[in-house]
């Protein structure tokens, strides 16, 4: 459904009950006017002379008026006699001492019915009852309990609505001001004519309202839907376009801030595909990273085992040397996967963290452990020396051990023969720890110092031997460290290699 339609219907569906409202109301209020109006005219007749009459006849006093005929048209029967205001005292023409004449009950003349309010349908009939609500005349209305009990209650007016033939009729008890004698109390009975309910068909003025709100509405649209349908041609272009062309923002209201909102989401949409491609990429150099570093240990690592092979088809002893290097090599592998594995987590976005409570002491133990077996080979002296009191950080104790083993293992490899590898964990009174990895090795200019923590960065020749460096193991430890907030630093050392410091807070 349209817009228009829609909130072109909704105006209708709200106007109809304010109409059916404005219906009511003005029903009540024409109710209320006529009662005011019959209890108004009933006192002034009977201020004016009529009280006098009342009480003179209590049982035949009977005041009628109805409607004044037209010109030239004889009243209608039974209205003979009847004054100019269309008056009548009596039922009947008077008799010879006065009081009307009475043929009969309903008949001509006589009264009417009990109970009914007689021959004018049109007319008003009055009916006088006493301070006890009683009536001498034998052709007044016998008055409900609940009616009788409201004016004995100390009501000066009590109204009522009751139906005959389908025709309203208003029944007015008003208490008169003197409150004495059998005309305290006079009834004034109207028989109202048959009409449409609630009053009848509200005026024009108040059916014009809908339809005039229905135009006002599907005009003040117009441009509201222009800039919906502009707006909606914007965001499927856009999307066409994978997001790069914009959503215009015009002007400052609900339609502008729609605008605005797509406009957010576009640049959101825009961001997270940035992230996807650069994740994707990551994927891609991973792939090609594992493919070209991994095949060139694995050749070497298949030479040797060839050569060991054939030595020990032939019944010769094997040599440590090739021994050696084979193990170098599968040393160099395991630590190469395990440095593109983390490469991959932390470069591809904000990495996922594991946050635990992890012991460095155990965490030195582990790495050495792993590395002493290839140290000895290349006779290299791999020694620690941690506190009694375990060292306790908050982090990822997988990205820890890489970044400490990354360390330990370019301390090995870079080192010299018959040299000296040493780990240091310390801990200090402010709540901080250093772990510092010493080696005595030929050390790094100061030049090439500050890129060894470039991705794919190698140092000199004399750093790099027998097994080509990978150049990720000090770019993954400084990654490592800036995620859990701490700081990696590169000196010499005093022993003429390099000395490499991991500083941060601790939580023990």
């Amino acid at each position: 459904m349209k817009l228009r339609l829609r909130l072109a219907l909704t105006v209708v569906a709200v106007s109809v009950p304010v109409v059916a409202s404005v219906g009511y109301v003005q029903h009540s209020l024409r109710q209320r006017g006529q009662a005011e109006v019959l209890e108004a005219s009933t006192l002034a007749r009977m201020q004016a002379g009529e009280r006098e009459r009342c009480e003179a006849r209590p049982a035949t006093w009977l005041a009628r008026r109805g409607p004044m005929p037209r010109e030239g048209r004889p009243p209608p029967p039974g209205m003979e006699g009847r004054g100019p205001e269309g008056r009548l005292g009596m039922n009947g023409p008077p008799g010879p001492d006065g009081p009307p004449r009475r043929d009969g009950p309903g008949g001509p003349g006589g009264p009417p019915p009990k109970g009914e309010p007689g021959p004018w349908p049109m007319g008003v009939a009055h009916y006088a009852y006493d301070t006890t609500l009683d009536s001498q005349n034998p052709s007044a209305p016998v008055l409900p309990e609940s009616v009788r009990r409201e004016a004995l209650d100390g009501g000066a007016t009590v109204v009522r609505r009751t139906s005959r033939d389908g025709a309203s009729v208003l029944e007015v008890l008003v208490r008169m001001p003197w409150e004495e004698g059998p005309c305290a109390f006079i009834l004034a009975r109207r028989l109202e004519p048959r009409g449409p309910p609630m009053g009848g068909i509200p005026p024009p003025e108040v059916l014009g309202v809908p339809l005039l709100a229905v135009l006002a509405m599907v005009v003040a649209l117009g441009p509201v839907v222009r800039r919906v349908r502009q707006l909606t041609a914007e965001v499927r272009a856009s999307a066409n376009s994978r997001y790069a062309e914009p959503v215009l923002v015009r002007g400052h209201d609900e339609v502008a801030e729609l605008a605005r909102a797509f406009q957010e989401a576009r640049a959101e949409i825009q961001r997270q595909l940035s992230q996807q491609e650069a994740r994707e990429q990551a994927l891609r150099d991973f792939l090609a990273n594992t493919t070209h570093d991994v095949m060139t240990p694995l050749t070497v690592l298949q030479g040797h085992l060839s050569a060991l092979q054939q030595r020990l088809s032939r019944g010769e002893a094997l040599e440590p040397s090739v021994v050696g290097d084979a193990m170098g090599e599968a040393h160099y592998i395991a630590s190469l996967v395990h440095n593109l594995a983390a490469a991959a987590r932390l470069e591809a976005g904000q990495p996922r963290v594991q946050w635990a409570a992890v012991d460095l002491n155990a965490v030195v133990s582990r790495v050495l452990g792993r590395h002493q077996p290839i140290a000895r080979q290349q006779r290299i002296a791999l020694e620690s020396g941690v506190p009694e009191a375990a060292v306790r950080v908050h982090g990822d104790v997988t990205l820890i051990e890489q970044a400490v083993s990354n360390l330990v293992f370019n301390g090995i490899h870079h080192g010299r023969e018959d040299g000296h590898v040493a780990v240091v964990l310390e801990h200090s009174r402010d709540q901080r720890f250093l772990l510092r990895v010493i080696d005595d090795g030929p050390g790094i200019p100061e030049e090439e110092r500050v890129r060894l923590m470039e991705r794919r960065f190698r140092g000199n020749a004399a750093r790099t031997r027998g097994i080509q460096g990978q150049g990720l193991g000090l770019h993954i430890t400084q990654h490592v460290a800036r995620v859990h907030g701490w700081s990696l630093t590169l000196a010499p050392s005093e022993y003429g290699g390099l000395e490499v410091v991991l500083e941060g807070a601790s939580a023990s």
